[in-house]
């Protein structure tokens, strides 16, 4: 079955063609937005440490993909990997300057 309407937590999303609310702080307000936050943490947790193997070094079940300092550093030393949003400042940055 299609969604009819979507609660969100806090941020619009734009390309999102079916009715929606976004809520500010909706995990704290709304029981189905805190829900879906945790699996949405567990799923992600579980993808990093997938990605952690895949991809050694870069301590990924360790800081789930955030830009930590040992992240930085992974980044810094191996460059970036498959898995990393070149759109990402930190990366776009670094990607800037190794083709310079």
């Amino acid at each position: 079955m299609k969604p009819q309407f979507v609660l969100i937590d806090a941020f619009k999303i734009p390309w999102l063609y079916i009715p929606s609310k976004n809520i500010i702080k909706g995990d704290l307000k709304i029981k189905s937005i805190a829900a879906a936050s945790v699996i949405a943490k567990v799923s992600r947790d579980l993808h990093m440490a997938e990605v952690d193997a895949r991809f050694p070094g870069y301590g990924f079940a360790e800081h789930k993909g955030y830009g930590t300092r040992r992240h930085q550093e992974a980044l810094r030393s191996l460059g970036p990997c498959a898995e990393h949003r070149m759109t990402y400042a930190p990366v776009k940055a670094m990607m800037t300057t190794k083709t310079k």
